[in-house]
């Protein structure tokens, strides 16, 4: 099953939405497809979708996903990367009135870098890259957080 989730940050992600309806459309992708559409105003016409889920559901739609397509938002890939999904992650740009600036590049870029996720700019790509991720061996998502609590903590501790 494939889960697409575009945020909940008050733009639109149509032209992701309309690209995935079109593969659907074409036999590309023959998964079953269900949709957070958020702010979106277009409608899908060939998978399901509801435009706001709660925590029960996203977990649950998350959980049966073997793929997620998501926006460029940090939270939404680090949440699926820790659940261990193959992640295609499409940034919203702003020439197309999807965000106000084009900082998802950079965010997606570095995830890619570390063989975390894969990316998808040209969304007539898209068919092709889900292709790729289905056999594509990620890295494991490795927190930071201890290592920086600990420097932290001993940047402190010379103070004492």
């Amino acid at each position: 099953m494939i889960f697409i989730t575009v945020g909940s940050q008050k733009f639109q992600f149509n032209r992701l939405l309309k690209a995935v309806d079109e593969l659907v459309v074409s036999g590309t992708v023959k998964d079953t497809v269900f949709a957070q559409t958020g702010y979106s105003d277009y409608e899908p016409q060939h998978y399901e979708y509801k435009q706001f889920l709660n925590r029960d559901e996203f977990a649950e739609m998350e959980g049966k996903a073997d793929i997620i397509i998501t926006h460029g938002g940090t939270g939404a890939i680090i949440g699926a990367v820790k659940k261990g999904k193959k992640v295609v992650a499409v940034p919203r740009l702003t020439k197309y009135g999807e965000h106000v600036d084009d900082h998802q590049l950079q965010l997606i870029e570095q995830f890619t870098r570390s063989n975390l996720i894969s990316s998808c700019e040209n969304l007539d790509e898209l068919g092709d890259v889900l292709e790729e991720v289905k056999t594509k061996e990620f890295d494991s998502y490795q927190s930071n957080t201890e290592k920086y609590l600990e420097s932290i903590d001993n940047y402190i501790c010379r103070f004492k």
